[in-house]
């Protein structure tokens, strides 16, 4: 998540590199404070963070955020495991990766219920299924994070190895790369890769990239241990105001565009307000899925640690047990 943009976010960096946002003051002197890390520049993605500062809904219950951006060289848990951080927004298999090498972290709810990303291809390729892309080449950033992981659960289920489905790590230059023909598709991000792309003016459509989903958990809230027996209670509300913000979003997404424009002041233009526009639908679809808000899903959780096990993401099995919990419950 943290490199999955490339366009509208380029340009936003030079705006913001690395703003923060508080709840009002007034309203949050007795309040619990929580600074939540967002693993990447101020970008429409994080626009139900943004919703739940500005209309107010993190105050009224009883919490006072501050949400703070990374930089484009930090540690993904870095922030966390210093005290910088109490929570951090982040993928589930992140999360039990960084675990494997000793940050206590544990994910406490999963935002994303659909795992973002995805096998891209134009249009008019001929590549209909995962089975297709044996003898073709596939780009994608480079052989870490979600685009990576999810892969290898694509090779894994395919029976292929990276040099049978012609992987290339290509950095961030997906659209160029696939407008070049460079690459025959990609493996990004559906909220926003897939913009970008046909931004860029290449229609594109999405394959599922495992029958029955991939073995990933996607991108949730996540706290060492220490912080999460503190703060059970507050981090449960902060669920709640985040389950208001998504449906406002949903139900209000020019209003939620001009929340987001003042955390991102690109999209004072129009055609990056467009571009933003799609982005936040699909985000918001990935918030889907779940019949509780947040939760967990344990059999995702299972198949992960196993599946990190396996591909050598861990050196050491990380049992999902330790890796997660559901404060839905």
């Amino acid at each position: 998540m943290k490199k999955s943009l490339f366009a509208l976010t380029a340009v936003c960096a030079l705006a913001l590199g690395g703003c923060s946002s508080t709840s009002d003051d007034a309203d949050t002197k007795d309040a619990t404070p929580i600074t939540v890390g967002l693993t990447y520049i101020p970008d429409i993605q994080f626009a139900p963070m943004y919703v739940a500062v500005e209309k107010g809904y993190f105050t009224d219950e009883g919490l006072d955020v501050t949400l703070r951006h990374h930089g484009a060289q930090e540690a993904l848990l870095g922030a966390l495991e210093s005290g910088d951080e109490d929570v951090v927004f982040a993928g589930g298999d992140e999360m039990m990766q960084g675990r494997s090498t000793g940050i206590d972290v544990v994910n406490w709810a999963t935002m994303y219920q659909q795992y973002p990303v995805t096998l891209i291809v134009p249009e008019d390729s001929d590549i209909q299924s995962p089975a297709d892309i044996k003898g073709k080449k596939i780009g994608l950033p480079g052989p870490y994070g979600e685009n990576y992981f999810a892969m290898l659960a694509m090779l894994k289920k395919q029976g292929l190895s990276e040099e049978e489905a012609g992987i290339q790590y290509i950095g961030y230059t997906q659209a160029a790369a696939l407008e070049a023909g460079e690459v025959d598709g990609i493996i990004g991000f559906a909220n926003s890769d897939t913009v970008s792309i046909e931004t860029s003016g290449i229609p594109v459509r999405t394959i599922d990239m495992v029958d029955g989903g991939l073995p990933l958990v996607g991108v949730g809230l996540g706290s060492l241990s220490e912080n999460l027996e503190k703060n059970k209670e507050a981090y449960q509300a902060m669920l709640r105001a985040l389950e208001k913000a998504v449906a406002f979003a949903q139900e209000n997404p020019e209003e939620t565009l001009d929340i987001t424009e003042k955390y991102v002041p690109a999209l004072a233009d129009k055609d990056a307000r467009a571009t933003a526009a799609k982005t936040l639908e699909k985000t918001l679809a990935l918030y889907t899925g779940a019949e509780v808000f947040g939760s967990q899903n344990a059999e995702t959780w299972e198949a992960m640690s196993a599946f990190e096990a396996e591909n050598g993401i861990v050196e050491t099995q990380v049992p999902a047990a330790e890796a997660y919990v559901d404060l839905t419950k």
